[in-house]
């Protein structure tokens, strides 16, 4: 029997009764249950895409109107990370004895991008979404350019290798590490807005407020899913680093064909060529794409051939600037909103979860780990791995997994051997964790 999260009649249920919370309420019982439901739908939605079947939850999300709530539920944690968890990080009296708590409310965030990535790829849903899609468009804006400016490699890099690190200090860093993966999946699902949005406001919204265009041509010159490692090049492929045998390097990833059918979307169809203001900033950015459209790169996605013209028309000609005209725009309001219903209250707010929230008796974290247990089935886990896993250290298809932490794969021990001074750090880390939540729920097999 194929392995399932949710069947049909579960996922309408747990739709049905998706709501918004308030800032203040973000980790309370209620919400907790919410995001249960919602790691379930997530991974049922990763499960029907992949095998191809019946996509039942991006339909009830559709025909329920749920979309909305999901876009608004994800920007409140986001609200919650900068504003209350950066007070949390710093009161004095607050050291919980487990931080698992307060990583599910982080990790909420991540789950609902990678729902929104997976049901987004069609067009009814981002109909479906509304007016929330300009919410979305400045929720990836703001991913974007944290990418751009290099913020979410080097929050995960900032209390690495620090001595004697603090529960609440190694939670600071698995943030940071979500962080960079909530960016990456925020690239995919603005690819799938460009391709679907006739709205006047979204295009005006990516082109004229964001100028969406010069953030991507950041990204193709900066390539932070990219990096180089004691002279050896990984890639971010299906959510680790992979390094990348010498053959392969030219091959683009995923995530340098959604930057690139972005661009190609925002420039070359007509209503976004009568928005777009080709002005000598803009033109000069846009040209330095001609630098990375190689052959290579034009033989992986020849559709690339038709912008590559549109550039060399660009670079003879100066276009007329957009003609002013009155429009009646719509505005994101979600991230204003929130934000201006808690102003001044960040610290109140941080005090009161602190004391009703994020200081479960044992018995509430007993009960937590038991429900979550039933989530993350391993089964079910393992069958949303897209492909089978890759070696640590070489790249190649592996099949053993480290016995330490159980989270990293290799093909031969050799290959472990070579790559423990790398892994050792995160193995601990990962290692720890688990120890501690085992330790503090007291759960017994």
């Amino acid at each position: 029997m194929e392995a399932s999260v949710v069947l049909p009649i579960e996922a309408e249920a747990f739709v049905k009764s998706l709501e918004t919370f308030s800032l203040k309420e973000v980790g309370s019982e209620r919400w907790f249950r919410q995001h249960e439901h919602i790691e379930k739908l997530n991974m049922q939605a990763i499960l029907s895409a992949t095998a191809m079947h019946d996509e039942f939850v991006k339909e009830v999300l559709v025909s329920y109107g749920k979309i909305p709530v999901l876009v608004h539920e994800m920007i409140l944690v986001e609200v919650w990370k900068h504003k209350v968890f950066s007070v949390l990080c710093q009161l004095q009296d607050f050291n919980p004895k487990s931080t698992f708590h307060l990583y599910m409310v982080i990790h909420h965030e991540a789950t609902i991008i990678n729902l929104l990535e997976t049901i987004m790829y069609n067009q009814d849903s981002c109909e479906a979404a509304g007016d929330a899609v300009l919410d979305l468009v400045d929720y990836c804006h703001r991913k974007l350019s944290l990418l751009a400016s290099g913020a979410t490699t080097e929050g995960q890099h900032k209390l690495t290798g620090k001595a004697g690190v603090s529960s609440i200090e190694e939670l600071q860093m698995q943030s940071a590490a979500l962080e960079f993966e909530i960016s990456l999946k925020a690239v995919s699902v603005l690819r799938f807005i460009t391709d679907h949005t006739e709205s006047i406001s979204v295009i005006n919204r990516m082109l004229c407020t964001h100028n969406i265009p010069c953030v991507l041509v950041h990204l193709i010159g900066c390539c932070p899913w990219s990096r180089h490692q004691k002279g050896e090049v990984e890639k971010y492929i299906n959510g680790r680093w992979q390094r990348i045998p010498g053959e392969d390097r030219l091959k683009i990833t995923k995530l340098d064909g959604q930057v690139w059918i972005s661009l190609y979307n925002l420039l070359l169809k007509e209503d976004c060529q009568r928005k777009y203001d080709f002005n000598n900033y803009n033109k000069n950015q846009l040209l330095k794409l001609r630098g990375f459209m190689t052959e290579v790169l034009l033989d992986q996605l020849p559709n690339l051939v038709e912008l590559q013209r549109f550039l060399a028309h660009l670079a003879l000609t100066d276009p007329a600037p957009p003609k002013k005209e009155l429009v009646l725009e719509q505005i994101p309001e979600m991230w204003d909103k929130i934000v201006r219903e808690n102003s001044g209250k960040w610290k109140a707010i941080a005090k009161y979860q602190v004391k009703e929230t994020f200081s479960p008796s044992e018995r509430d974290l007993r009960l937590q780990a038991q429900r979550l247990d039933q989530v993350y089935n391993l089964d079910v886990m393992e069958s949303l791995l897209p492909e089978k896993p890759k070696c640590g250290y070489c790249g190649k298809e592996a099949a053993k997994r480290c016995s330490q932490c159980q989270g990293e794969w290799y093909c031969h021990r050799e290959c472990q051997v070579k790559h423990w001074s790398k892994h050792k750090r995160a193995c601990q880390l990962m290692k720890g964790a688990a120890e501690e939540i085992q330790r503090d729920l007291h759960i017994s097999s």
